[in-house]
């Protein structure tokens, strides 16, 4: 009975360690990559601004073979719509580009279903790497591609940071997926 009760006594204490180190998780966060391309603007932005190319270049888009995608809205741009629903891994949930800037911006609200509810904001930027003094034509330039993404972190999101941040979580998926894009844009 005294080792039962000890043990009870160390749960208590761990729960109540990792409730108070939650408890200082920040009420938000942002993550984001970049990579340097080097393609025409808008190679780059087509690639980005319609949902039909993202197979391509998605770092989830391979999780899970039986996944179903479903498209809606608009057929690019503000209003075109993404849904999915896939195995534990790929989870539920729906995209929609709320702004879409050419050559230079597009916002997306981002939903998951499943595995968690959690509705975040992603954004891509193009950014042309061509220097103030340049000639250059900037649609042909350099750019540099921005993925950012953030939402609020409250509950068990603040709970799952106290041992995984989202940073190491979707990061390596961003740079995975940028990398992609990359081959893609400039092949």
């Amino acid at each position: 009975m005294p080792i039962v009760i000890a043990i009870l006594v160390v749960l208590v204490v761990a729960a109540a360690i990792v409730g108070l180190l939650a408890t200082r998780q920040p009420d938000t966060f942002r993550l984001q990559r970049s990579i340097s391309i080097s393609a025409p603007a808008q190679h780059i932005f087509d690639q980005l601004d319609d949902f039909h190319r993202w197979p391509a270049w998605s770092p989830w888009e391979h999780i899970d073979p039986q996944m179903t995608r479903t498209y809606s809205g608009a057929e690019r741009g503000v209003g075109a719509r993404y849904e999915w629903n896939g195995n534990r891994k790929a989870g539920q949930g729906s995209m929609e580009i709320s702004r879409s800037e050419q050559h230079s911006q597009i916002e997306l609200n981002l939903d998951f279903l499943k595995p968690l509810k959690a509705h975040n904001i992603t954004e891509f930027t193009l950014t042309p790497a061509v220097s103030a003094s340049s000639n250059a034509d900037p649609a042909h330039a350099d750019f540099t591609v921005n993925w950012s993404m953030s939402g609020s972190n409250s509950g068990m999101a603040k709970v799952m940071g106290v041992f995984l941040s989202m940073d190491k979580l979707v990061g390596k998926d961003f740079e995975k997926g940028l990398a992609r894009l990359k081959s893609i844009c400039e092949s």
